[in-house]
């Protein structure tokens, strides 16, 4: 994401899983720990996306600790698509792994299309461990190809009006009987093409009870 990005492996439960770790401004203690999964591996998708790089832009101006990790297959990290299980696996090591090293006073879960059906099982998955979760975030969540699972009332769900891979109509559907607002960006389509700095935008104006947002650096982001 920029040079202070820090890349490490940590052991996962097949293996080595890829991460990228971007911390907030040195001068202030972290305001928590936001965990950001990418969209599918099998259709190019990395922690490295665009849309998963604004998402951590984001949080790290929110004054996150900001991680990304590779899904299975994906860069350095080791083990073969599982159609989620393995994935939710590895985020849940993930999140144990960073909660332990910098004792979050808050936990976000963060994700892209693929990375946000699997984020709702690790959510779903932590629930039943006892861990809190203060937020979750979910762009073009694929809800017309996986079974996305019920989410927090106070979820922030973001969808592309245009979107032709999850058809905003579907995303409504599985929001309806959650009484879940869904916030939709006029002309986006799945991949928020020339849209990057409205998510930003949103995502740091649904977290201004707290640290206040760094300005916005990157409006000239486009994808």
């Amino acid at each position: 994401m920029n040079p202070a990005t820090q890349r490490e492996l940590i052991a996962g439960p097949v293996g080595a899983i890829d991460l990228a770790i971007d911390l907030p401004a040195p001068d202030a203690a972290p305001r928590g720990l936001a965990v950001i999964a990418h969209p599918h591996p099998l259709y190019g998708g990395t922690m490295d996306n665009k849309v998963v790089i604004t998402l951590a832009r984001a949080f790290v101006g929110l004054g996150f600790v900001s991680v990304r990790a590779n899904f299975r297959g994906v860069g350095k990290t080791e083990g073969v698509h599982d159609e989620g299980r393995g994935e939710t696996d590895d985020l849940l090591a993930v999140v144990r792994a960073m909660r332990e090293r910098y004792a979050p006073a808050h936990l976000v879960l963060a994700g892209f299309s693929f990375g946000s059906f699997v984020q709702t099982h690790v959510a779903e998955r932590l629930r039943t461990e006892g861990v809190g979760i203060d937020r979750m975030v979910l762009v073009g969540t694929a809800t017309s190809r996986w079974n996305v699972l019920p989410v927090p009332a106070d979820t922030l769900v973001i969808h592309g009006e245009q979107d032709d891979t999850v058809p905003l109509a579907s995303v409504l559907d599985w929001a309806r009987p959650q009484e879940l607002p869904v916030v939709v960006i006029p002309g986006a389509d799945h991949f928020f093409h020339r849209k990057l700095p409205i998510i930003k935008r949103l995502v740091q104006a649904a977290f201004v009870s707290g640290p206040s947002a760094a300005p916005d650096d990157d409006a000239a982001d486009t994808a």
